[in-house]
């Protein structure tokens, strides 16, 4: 395999998102990282758990790694100072405004920050307020999304709109595979971050079950909803259609949330037992004890195209693999002229 020219320092242009609430954890970082791409570990609710998360990965890889914070609830207040103490190289922040004094923060602890967006007006806030690389998440993304705008057409918009930036753009939301590397690269992005892909690996902490599902997933897989942790996290999410959603969206009323619903399952989260409520937004991960199936499991609309559960390095060298194949053998023949450009062009209409 030839050389990729990498990101933000790292060897190639694969990033791994902050599954929560503990899906992205030390061992998924680190197989991320060693592959040469950016594994970034979900924040634990409480900011003194970041610590042990950070030993661990450290302990499975010599390679940069970051840190992520949901901007709503995790104020930066707070959880800052564990990051910067903690030395990690990159911050990544979503669902907010991080401003330049926070930025300048960062940069000063020696730690590189990434913001997520999902509309060109918070690319460009983020690029004013100094961020050193936007990923940029369509509204094919599994979770929480703040598009609701398809990344193909959000993607260029982003990246038309940073241009006098000069940083990159990273391409989220649907894509699993060396064809949506390429065609994110096609679009102008430099790089993927990619969620559901790595979940369904050896090293994801999700449930077996819940892994299962993104493999079984069709094209009809998904669907944006919001039955499940209403009054936590209000607004909606990509989730599986799992026969328990199915049944759900006839049976759930326009007031029903998580709060006063019966406990259905026990997860172990970052070292701490948790009840899980009906209706609630927390998935299961790999210790979930209980009525598993009737749990909410997100997902992209990629997920119909993930087949089996592979291990993270042999995800990302697949990827980079099958888009140096699609550059050279496909695509690399239409650009020795403009004249064979077109020729080709011809045929395939």
């Amino acid at each position: 395999m030839g050389q990729w020219g990498g990101i933000l320092g790292l060897e190639n242009g694969i990033v791994v998102a902050p599954m929560g609430p503990d899906i992205t954890g030390p061992e998924l970082v680190a197989a991320v990282a060693n592959a040469g791409g950016l594994g970034l570990l979900r924040s634990p609710s409480q900011p003194e758990a970041l610590k042990q998360l950070v030993a661990r990965t450290r302990e499975l890889t010599s390679k940069p790694f970051g840190v992520n914070i949901n901007l709503p609830f995790q104020h930066p207040d707070v959880f800052l100072k564990h990051i910067f103490a903690e030395k990690v190289a990159f911050l990544q922040v979503y669902f907010g405004d991080f401003p330049k004094e926070r930025v300048d923060e960062a940069h000063a602890a020696g730690v590189k920050v990434l913001h997520q967006v999902g509309e060109v007006s918070e690319a460009v806030k983020a690029a004013e307020a100094g961020v050193d690389a936007v990923i940029c998440q369509g509204f094919e993304g599994g979770g929480h999304i703040i598009s609701r705008t398809e990344l193909w057409t959000l993607l260029p918009s982003v990246v038309d709109a940073l241009k006098p930036y000069k940083i990159p753009v990273i391409a989220a939301g649907g894509i699993v595979d060396g064809r949506g590397y390429v065609a994110a690269l096609a679009l102008g992005a430099q790089g993927v971050c990619m969620g559901t892909r790595f979940l369904a690996t050896v090293e994801s902490n999700a449930h077996p079950k819940y892994k299962q599902q993104i493999i079984e997933a069709g094209t009809d897989g998904t669907q944006f909803a919001d039955y499940f942790g209403r009054a936590q996290w209000p607004g909606g999410s990509r989730v599986l259609r799992t026969p328990f959603f199915e049944t759900l969206k006839n049976e759930i009323g326009p007031e029903e949330n998580e709060n006063d619903q019966p406990v259905i399952a026990k997860s172990v989260v970052f070292g701490k037992t948790m009840d899980i409520t009906r209706l609630s937004g927390w998935p299961p991960n790999a210790t979930t004890e209980g009525d598993v199936d009737s749990m909410v499991m997100y997902g992209g609309t990629g997920s119909a195209l993930i087949k089996e559960i592979l291990p993270a390095a042999q995800v990302v060298n697949g990827i980079l693999e099958e888009a140096q194949a699609i550059i050279e053998q496909r695509l690399s023949g239409l650009v020795h002229s403009r004249g064979s450009l077109l020729s080709s062009l011809g045929t395939m209409v």
